[in-house]
C-alpha cells in the first residue's frame, strides 16, 4: 500500500502542466455532459486535443486516434445538440437506442476493435495493444452515443473508465489514472441524471398528447 501511495504522490509531482490542463478540462467536460450543458463540447475539445499529443508521446496510439475522433464527434455533437427537430426545445432530448441503433453501435464497437487491434499488434510498438483497443472501441461507441444524446452512452463510458484506470496507472500517468476514477463516479451519476431527464421528457410528451386529445 505504501508503494502505491508513494507512486501516486510522485506521479502527481511529476505531472506536466499540459496534463493538468487536460485533466481539468476533461473533468469539466464530463460534468457538463451530466448536466446536459452545451459547455461539454468546448471544454472537451480542449482536453482531447491535448490528449492527442500526450497519447502519441506515451505510445498509446489507439488512444491518440480516438481523441482525434472525439474532436470530430464533439464538433458534430455540438451542432446536433442545439438543433432539435422540436423547435420548442433548446436542445435535443435524451433518448434510448432502438434495435437498429443497438446493432449499429455494436457493429461500430466490433469493427473498431478489430481494426485497432490488428494495426496496433502488427504495425506499432505498443506494449498494450489489446487493452488499448478495448478501451478505444468502447470510447468510440460512447462518444458516438453521446453525440446523439443516447442514455446508453454512459454505459460505454463506465466500461471505458474502469479499464482505463489501471491502463494509465501502468503507463505511469497517475493523475490521468485518477481522473478516470473520478470519471467513473461521474458516469454513474450521469447515467441516472440522463435517465431521470428522459423519463421527465416522456411524461411531458404524454401530458401534451392527453391535452391534445381532450381539446379535440
Amino acid at each position: 500500500m505504501e508503494v502505491i501511495i508513494d507512486g501516486i504522490i510522485n506521479g502527481v509531482i511529476q505531472t506536466s502542466l499540459l496534463e493538468w490542463i487536460a485533466v481539468a478540462t476533461g473533468l469539466a467536460s464530463v460534468w457538463f455532459s451530466m448536466k446536459e450543458n452545451i459547455w461539454v463540447y468546448p471544454t472537451g475539445i480542449v482536453s482531447v486535443l491535448i490528449y492527442v499529443y500526450i497519447a502519441f508521446a506515451y505510445k498509446l496510439y489507439a488512444d491518440m486516434g480516438v481523441n482525434f475522433y472525439y474532436f470530430v464527434m464533439s464538433v458534430y455533437g455540438w451542432y446536433y445538440w442545439v438543433h432539435p427537430k422540436n423547435e420548442s426545445r433548446e436542445q435535443v432530448a435524451v433518448t434510448i437506442n432502438n434495435n437498429k441503433e443497438n446493432l449499429i453501435t455494436l457493429a461500430l464497437g466490433i469493427v473498431s476493435f478489430g481494426i485497432l487491434y490488428f494495426v496496433l499488434f502488427n504495425f506499432t510498438d505498443s506494449d498494450v495493444p489489446f487493452w488499448d483497443s478495448v478501451t478505444t472501441s468502447f470510447a468510440i461507441m460512447g462518444m458516438f452515443l453521446m453525440a446523439r444524446k443516447k442514455l446508453e452512452s454512459w454505459i460505454a463510458w463506465i466500461i471505458t473508465d474502469l479499464i482505463s484506470i489501471p491502463l494509465y496507472f501502468y503507463k505511469e500517468l497517475v493523475l490521468t489514472s485518477f481522473q478516470f476514477l473520478v470519471f467513473t463516479a461521474i458516469a454513474f451519476a450521469g447515467y441516472f441524471a440522463w435517465k431521470k431527464s428522459m423519463e421527465k421528457n416522456t411524461d411531458e410528451i404524454v401530458k401534451d398528447e392527453v391535452k391534445l386529445v381532450e381539446s379535440s
